[in-house]
């Protein structure tokens, strides 16, 4: 092979190398882009402070937010905690959902000063649980005990009441008067209480959470 064909033949192999390192360059660049790019599972939990009787505008408001900026790849998850609680309105027992922390939402997002950004200008914000002006992550351990918490049915409460007990009746149509423990009825959270009506004891079933101990 003379000087000019062996010449021929580099000039083609360092084209055919570029050419083929042309090919490759993009899957390469985006693999490096693809490692530094925000992942969901690099999100953590953050406690944002807000005017209390706001929690759910601030959470409507901040989704709408994260929408419209095109935050979803930061943010992920907002949250107000609630959790059931028993309580008896008008004589009857009913099943609420009440707030955990009045006054605080939960937000997962990557943090970084557009994420914060998006956050802490969300109307009725006031600030975030953090060191000075660093935000402070919550512990998994905290996340996993409060999630467990949000997700519980509604608690049974246990009847610490016996048999003669002097109550007094906090609430529905009877309330007021004074009785005595009769039956009681655990497993429907159920109290009969003796109570004097026209001249005689009459029993009056209530709801334990209607009677007070005396």
């Amino acid at each position: 092979m003379d000087d000019n064909q062996i010449q021929n033949q580099e000039n083609g192999d360092a084209a055919y190398e570029e050419e083929g390192m042309a090919d490759i360059a993009p899957s390469v660049e985006k693999e490096v882009r693809d490692e530094t790019a925000p992942r969901e599972e690099d999100a953590r939990w953050y406690t944002i402070h807000t005017y209390a009787g706001y929690e759910n505008a601030v959470e409507r408001n901040l989704k709408q937010r994260i929408e419209s900026l095109g935050m979803e790849e930061k943010i992920f998850d907002v949250i107000v905690p609630t959790e059931k609680k028993i309580r008896v309105k008008s004589g009857k027992r009913i099943v609420e959902e009440e707030k955990i922390y009045p006054g605080y939402i939960l937000v997962r997002m990557i943090a970084s000063p557009e994420s914060w950004f998006v956050v802490r200008n969300t109307p009725r914000v006031t600030g975030f649980v953090g060191s000075g002006n660093t935000p402070v992550p919550m512990e998994d351990s905290e996340v996993a005990t409060l999630m467990k918490r949000m997700s519980a049915e509604a608690p049974k409460h246990k009847i610490d009441l016996m048999k003669d007990d002097p109550v007094v009746i906090a609430d529905g149509p009877f309330k007021d008067l004074e009785g005595k423990v009769g039956d009681i009825d655990e497993d429907r959270g159920k109290v009969k209480v003796m109570v004097s009506m026209f001249g005689r004891e009459t029993p009056v079933e209530l709801d334990f959470l209607q009677i007070r101990k005396l």
